[in-house]
């Protein structure tokens, strides 16, 4: 407890200093209304979303990082599966309607992940990471200062230290995997993955990303690295201009 309030103490000051408020929850109800404000963003994931699955602090716990005129520029969630006795194969084929993305394929109800080989090795108490969201803005913001890596620092401790789970996983658009996202947000494996539709036709192509609990132990062994601030550039803006649709993440992805 004292290493992981420590760790926490270090990372949120210097998140803080960066202009990012931290506030950390249970309450997926306060969440969804923190996302059904967000209008250049899709809907929340059903995986996270109380009108859709039960999930309450048991299960789940979200953060949301606020700039200085309080305006919430960051999300990420995570929510504990209990897959003893099943895969995450299994698990993603039963619960494949609150992973699609929505409109991405003419039959949901015939539409299936596959690919990664870990699908069939991950089971247990497993954690999934969704939501990952920050806004960008441009050279000198938050992600060019490392942001990614401290705000999903900030998940791992605290996933780790109240639920200690078998494995975590996150799915990933392709074009975001590919250039090595999964190591920004701490993860050491990534595997191509795909979803197929009733014609075997891929409908949409996201990458696996994950650990196990020994990846999990030393990654957080590892001291978390500080926000790389540019001088004499505002870590975080408040303008109608900040907002860049095209760096906009996938809601279920992690960057």
């Amino acid at each position: 407890m004292f290493k992981l309030t420590t760790h926490l103490s270090g990372i949120l000051r210097d998140l803080e200093e960066g202009g990012i408020h931290i506030e950390v929850g249970d309450d997926f109800a306060k969440y969804r209304s923190y996302r059904r404000k967000q209008i250049d963003r899709g809907p929340i994931y059903p995986m996270f979303d109380v009108a859709s699955s039960y999930i309450d602090r048991t299960n789940g716990f979200w953060i949301c990082g606020f700039n200085s005129s309080g305006e919430l520029i960051h999300t990420q969630a995570v929510r504990l599966l209990d897959l003893s006795g099943i895969s995450l194969a299994r698990h993603l084929n039963i619960h494949r309607h609150k992973y699609i993305t929505p409109d991405t394929t003419p039959d949901p109800d015939l539409t299936y992940y596959s690919g990664p080989e870990a699908l069939d090795t991950i089971t247990g108490q497993v954690c999934y990471q969704g939501e990952f969201w920050l806004r960008a803005l441009g050279l000198g913001g938050p992600r060019s200062q490392g942001a990614t890596s401290l705000l999903s620092r900030v998940l791992f401790e605290i996933m780790v230290g109240t639920w200690n789970p078998s494995f975590v996983f996150a799915l990933v658009p392709k074009q975001l995997g590919a250039k090595g996202a999964h190591l920004r947000y701490g993860y050491c494996h990534c595997e191509p993955g795909r979803w197929l539709g009733p014609n075997q036709q891929v409908t949409e192509e996201d990458y696996l990303i994950w650990m196990g609990a020994n990846d999990m132990a030393n990654a957080l062994a590892q001291a978390p690295q500080s926000l790389q601030r540019a001088s004499g550039v505002s870590a975080v803006q408040s303008t109608t201009a900040s907002v860049d649709a095209k760096g906009r993440l996938n809601a279920k992805a992690n960057v």
